[in-house]
């Protein structure tokens, strides 16, 4: 009777034999050999699951909770003794001053997927390295070469900063925003060309050319999108089944199938005399005439945040749009300006002086219960005294918004993308966070009903008793009469803009208000830091595979090392696999009257007859 023997592949303790009595004769060598092969490559699938598969499932947990430490880690001061620790300067040259912010981040880890982990600076007392200086750089008009006397003492404290090894390698960028950019072509030119020639003279700050610039309100709006998103972590494109996704089409790759990645959050922010919108737009869009498509062209950015060009994970279409005019005190300053001129046209056609004495006040319904204000116009004075009527006051300022007939339009009949209210988030900063909490207290998650509830409330509260809470402390700290004073009109405008001028449905629930994003203020800065840096991932790789074949060989991440190492175990497993076989062969071969018809065969001889039984 044959007998499967594997004596000699284990230890004499382990020698048993299996009969083949029961089982079919079709289970011959060759049929057994492909069942050993197939349990081994089940085992290494198995290998590969657990290895692989789960911790990209779990994995991710692990990296949030990294990414919350390291939100911790942000308020720790920088390690400036750090080689691998890399720098870049950004100054942004404001209407009222320019400031200078330095941000630091550790080497790229090799994945080209991944971006810079850019974070603020912070000294030694662990507080951030910001200066700020007035006046605003637009000053300098007139007077060119004294501007880089102006920006020097910006540039010496980052200087201080920084450490000295690391000066030549550190890029300065130096960005213009709204007050130069009111400034005629020759005279930015000339601010400019002050600052390149005599910083490089000075500093050894990588400093070329294109780092010195006036941006548009475009570019800016475009950069505080990508600040918010990239604290928030939206770039990090991730398999967890908690994070909500969005498919997105490529913007160049139409006849491509889409991709599927982490949602964005969009950004509203109102300031006192500006309001700004922008937002993803995943989707191709279309637009209702070819003069619309040409305004369209000037609101949406495309652009490609990854290291690679040829990478389209991380290439977005960004809406973005700014209206003068439309910041919370332009606003008001507008609708004031309408009621005077109204009155005036008033007073003359009916030959009456309302409003022109505290006895016949305008009754302003943007103002709270009783309030009495005065403004004046071209020598003359109005008396307003509030009514608190808050629906009343969000009626009046509806045409303060210039909305059109037109689709897809918003505030002054600018053109705006679609929204997928179901499948989008959004940030309020400025006025949509003060409107909410300074005085009501709701900041945060944005809730309509509510909101409305306590604006009316706030409105159709005597003035005097506001004056008493006040005094009392029951708003926040920041909070002053001119907020009190101003918050009813303040509210009703937020509400407009928000729900009419940019179509947010009444129930819409994911707004946020905030001041700050993880207890720290967002600048733009920190996305144009982000941006103007992509590249450097690239160059970190390149150094990485340049060093892989020396000592370094070490710092390769596991992304790519777990390839090789399964590559490395299949091959040990095969080659055991083949010597056990082997083995086997030769067991077979020197047991007596073992041999059969296969190795005759292999040995060249002619088969022989067993003898049958006796």
């Amino acid at each position: 009777m044959g007998r499967i023997s594997i004596s000699c592949l284990f230890p004499a303790s382990w020698h048993f034999s299996i009969s083949p009595v029961g089982c079919p004769r079709m289970l011959n060598t060759t049929l057994r050999q492909i069942i050993v092969l197939s349990l081994l490559a089940a085992a290494f699938f198995l290998l590969y699951y657990s290895v692989v598969v789960i911790r990209n499932k779990y994995g991710y947990r692990d990296r949030k909770l990294h990414r919350y430490l390291a939100r911790v880690t942000d308020t720790e001061a920088t390690d400036t003794n750090n080689p691998n620790l890399n720098y870049g300067i950004m100054v942004d040259c404001g209407s009222s001053g320019s400031r200078i912010f330095v941000y630091c981040w550790p080497r790229h880890n090799g994945n080209p997927h991944d971006l810079l982990d850019i974070k603020q600076m912070r000294d030694e007392n662990r507080k951030p390295v910001v200066m700020k200086i007035k006046p605003g750089i637009s000053e300098f008009a007139t007077s060119p070469e004294k501007v880089s006397d102006y920006i020097f003492p910006l540039l010496s404290f980052a200087a201080e900063h920084v450490p000295r090894a690391k000066h030549k390698e550190t890029p300065l960028y130096i960005l213009c925003t709204a007050g130069m950019r009111i400034l005629p072509e020759s005279q930015q030119k000339a601010i400019l060309e002050d600052l390149l020639t005599d910083i490089p003279v000075h500093f050894d700050f990588l400093f070329s050319d294109s780092h010195a610039e006036v941006i548009s309100g475009k570019q800016e709006g475009v950069y505080a999108w990508i600040g918010i998103n990239f604290v928030l972590g939206r770039f990090e494109h991730t398999d967890d089944e908690d994070d909500a996704v969005v498919e997105v089409h490529i913007p160049g790759s139409e006849n491509k199938e889409a991709i599927v990645r982490k949602r964005t959050v969009g950004i509203l922010d109102m300031g006192g005399v500006s309001t700004q919108i922008a937002y993803e737009v995943p989707k191709t869009v279309s637009f209702a005439s070819s003069q619309q498509e040409e305004v369209a062209k000037n609101l949406l950015a495309e652009f490609n945040l990854g290291c690679d060009a040829h990478q389209t994970e991380h290439v977005y279409r960004v809406y973005v749009a700014t209206f003068l005019g439309f910041g919370g005190n332009a606003a008001r300053q507008r609708y004031t300006d309408g009621i005077f001129a109204n009155m005036i046209f008033r007073n003359r056609l009916l030959g009456k002086q309302a409003g022109m004495s505290p006895d016949t006040p305008y009754l302003d319904p943007c103002l709270p219960l009783d309030i009495e204000e005065e403004i004046q116009q071209n020598g003359q004075t109005m008396h307003l005294r509030g009514t608190g009527d808050f629906n009343l006051c969000r009626e009046v300022i509806q045409t303060l918004m210039n909305k059109t007939n037109e689709t897809q339009t918003s505030l002054n009949g600018v053109y705006q993308p679609p929204v997928h209210f179901e499948n989008s988030e959004f940030y309020g900063f400025s006025e949509f966070y003060y409107c909410t909490e300074d005085v009501l207290r709701m900041g945060g998650e944005y809730s309509a009903a509510k909101f409305l509830k306590a604006a009316k409330d706030y409105c159709a509260t005597k003035w005097s008793v506001l004056r008493e809470r006040f005094d009392r402390h029951l708003y926040a700290s920041h909070a002053d009469l001119h907020r009190l004073k101003y918050q009813c009109f303040k509210s009703a405008w937020m509400f407009e803009v928000f729900h009419s001028g940019f179509s947010f449905p009444i129930n819409y629930g994911n707004l946020k208000t905030a001041l700050q994003v993880y207890d720290k203020e967002v600048q733009w800065t920190l996305g144009a830091i982000l941006y103007r840096t992509r590249f450097l991932p690239l160059r970190d790789i390149q150094q990485e595979n340049f060093h892989g074949n020396h000592s370094h060989w070490r710092s390769f991440s596991f992304v790519y090392n777990h390839y090789l190492f399964f590559a490395c175990f299949f091959v040990v497993l095969l080659a055991i696999l083949l010597y056990l076989l082997r083995l086997r062969r030769i067991h077979r071969r020197m047991l007596p009257g073992s041999q059969s018809p296969a190795l005759w065969i292999e040995e060249g001889l002619p088969p022989q007859k067993i003898p049958g039984a006796l």
